[in-house]
């Protein structure tokens, strides 16, 4: 065999040894993995209903890992500073980034990183829990169901005032799509740090009402300070039975927040089925359901693949809505 061929035999081989141990070092890595902390990157702010619903499944998985696992809050410009957070992370597991539905799906004008794609943006993990927005309005308004509210506005067009928490998050979407289907006009009231602020507004009387999930307004209405009047899911919840769906007042009304878990594109696939896995454990747990399930959230289990195809579709559902919600140029 002369030089030539001699080399290229050798290179032949060195591909194949490396092709062949990529397998096992990835392996290597997942059983490795985590060996420190580990960092979830969330686009919700503190207290709101994801959030609340990611610490609480955080600690589960920092519980099966031997290790912590932090949420970190970077809330703020529709959720465009935590992709970028996440997106210039290193993709070695130790980041990984809890986006809402809100980041799949933005209002025209979001910045130029939204909405968040999937697979291009990121790799998907798995999928935490759903949360329906729920309608609670100030005692001092005097509304106590939803088709009262939708003739008050009709009554009063652009001053019943109603909060929400950021600008271009599902709180506002939900606003939006009410005001479309009811053909009615509301005036919105933008909160950002969370719900804490827009629900002692409400409270008080300065604004009428909030779109919210339940864990935002839980102590709220449980202590009769705002009455919930509707929650957005498809149908009654079995926590809430004497409370309606907006779908009663108007048919197939939906507005459900969801959150999943994704990667930095690059991050080994070991990791990826090993956190994918784990998560699955924890959302799956019959007291970590009940223990969510009373804040109005409700976990799911889904490979990677499956959180995918869910994000894909969402994105279709929502589509003709959001651009039906664009401001008409003057």
């Amino acid at each position: 065999m002369n030089l030539h061929g001699y080399r290229l035999t050798l290179g032949i081989l060195s591909v194949g040894l490396l092709a062949a141990l990529a397998p096992i070092e990835a392996q290597a890595q997942a059983d490795q993995y985590p060996n420190k902390a580990v960092k979830i990157i969330t686009d919700s702010a503190a207290g709101s209903t994801p959030d609340v619903v990611l610490r609480l499944i955080a600690d589960r998985l920092g519980q099966i890992w031997g290790q912590q696992v932090v949420v970190v809050n970077y809330p703020g410009a529709g959720g465009s500073i935590a992709a970028r957070n996440a997106t210039e992370s290193a993709p070695d597991g130790y980041t990984l980034y809890g986006p809402v539905l809100s980041s799949f799906v933005s209002l025209p004008g979001a910045p130029a990183n939204l909405p968040v794609k999937l697979p291009r943006d990121f790799t998907a993990i798995g999928f935490t829990a759903e949360n329906p927005m729920f309608i609670a309005a100030a005692p001092a308004l005097g509304i106590k169901t939803l088709p009262e509210l939708i003739a008050r506005a009709k009554q009063h067009p652009g001053e019943l005032s109603y909060a929400v928490t950021g600008v271009g998050r599902l709180t506002h979407l939900a606003g939006e799509l009410l005001q479309a289907r009811a053909d009615i006009k509301l005036l919105m009231v933008p909160y950002t740090g969370g719900p804490a602020h827009a629900i002692s507004d409400v409270i008080s009387g300065r604004v009428g009402f909030i779109i919210e999930g339940y864990s935002g307004i839980a102590g709220a209405v449980e202590s009769g300070a705002v009455k919930a009047i509707a929650v957005a899911s498809a149908k009654r919840l079995p926590q809430f039975p004497n409370l309606p769906a907006v779908s009663e007042t108007i048919p197939d009304f939906e507005a459900t927040g969801w959150q999943v878990i994704v990667a930095p594109l690059g991050t080994p696939q070991g990791i990826i089925d090993k956190v994918s896995a784990d998560l699955r454990k924890v959302v799956t747990d019959p007291e970590l359901q009940k223990q969510i399930g009373t804040r109005g959230s409700y976990a799911r289990a889904m490979t990677p693949a499956e959180a995918t195809a869910f994000v894909q579709k969402q994105q279709a559902m929502w589509q003709p809505a959001v651009a039906k919600m664009a401001p008409k140029p003057k």
